[in-house]
């Protein structure tokens, strides 16, 4: 979720409130300008720190993104005019048919392996594997953990806070203004179950299940995708020097000063790598 407003006055965020609900949005353009963000901070003389759990999105920004060829502008639009017309999960099964590496995320995810598939005649995992241009960083990954139980109780405490402070009213406001329901914005989880009770597809009384069920389940792929991913084409060695695993259930303040330190010794002269703890 945002972070609130005296979090924000703490440290500063970028990357905050950049596109209209309705306004496509790709790992990408994301790169792109968190590039940008990145080159002013560190001229200012600080150090930026990349925080999220959307793995694909932290990849492209450090690793690089596959070179798009060109795509014909009218093809691809009517393209994504039959798929704003299938539901999620046909839609989706379109994009296991066409690249059998699809690994799910959504309807956005899914629309853009179809639309790459179709108008390129190769799968996107392809793409991705075969040319991808070059990241901009050279990344540290502090990979937090937490055991199932205190993982699965964050997160229903995360759920009651998005409801109590306003979800269903937000959503309801968007709408209104006149953004469409199936609009890439409200395809996250927990506003994609508001916009279902809206239309009366989910019971009130069932929606805080609902989107603790699909945030569980979004956690799941997230930590399959970051204990996979981040060590694909990574030795043994290596992984121990770029990816620091982490048991994030202790205090905040804790784990800020473990992360620290940690950082402090990984950037003194004698030591070119972070090194794990013993």
């Amino acid at each position: 979720a945002k972070p609130d407003a005296e979090v924000r006055r703490r440290v500063p965020h970028v990357g905050l409130d950049l596109i209209a609900p309705g306004e496509r949005y790709s790992a990408g353009r994301f790169a792109r300008a968190a590039a940008a963000s990145l080159a002013e901070i560190r001229a200012d003389g600080r150090v930026p720190w990349v925080v999220g759990g959307t793995g694909f999105y932290v990849r492209a920004l450090a690793e690089g993104l596959f070179r798009e060829p060109p795509l014909e502008p009218a093809r691809r639009e009517r393209l994504r005019g039959w798929a704003g017309e299938l539901a999620a999960p046909e839609l989706a099964r379109w994009a296991g048919r066409l690249d059998r590496r699809f690994a799910g995320g959504g309807r956005q995810r899914a629309a853009r392996a179809v639309e790459v598939a179709l108008l390129t005649g190769r799968a996107l995992s392809w793409w991705q594997r075969e040319a991808r241009e070059t990241g901009v960083m050279r990344p540290w990954y502090i990979h937090l953990t937490l055991p199932r139980e205190t993982l699965h109780r964050r997160i229903a405490e995360r759920v009651d806070r998005m409801l109590a402070t306003g979800l269903v009213t937000d959503v309801e406001q968007v709408l209104a203004g006149g953004v469409a329901p199936a609009a890439p914005g409200l395809d996250g989880v927990g506003y994609r179950e508001v916009v279902a009770m809206l239309q009366g597809r989910l019971a009130a009384a069932g929606l805080r299940e609902a989107i603790v069920v699909a945030t569980r389940q979004y956690a799941k792929r997230q930590e399959t995708w970051f204990r996979n991913q981040l060590r694909r084409g990574v030795g043994s060695g290596e992984w121990e020097r770029t990816v620091w695993t982490l048991d994030a259930t202790g205090e905040p303040a804790v784990l800020a000063d473990l992360i620290l330190e940690r950082w402090r010794a990984a950037t003194t002269p004698h030591v070119p790598h972070p090194t794990p703890f013993s």
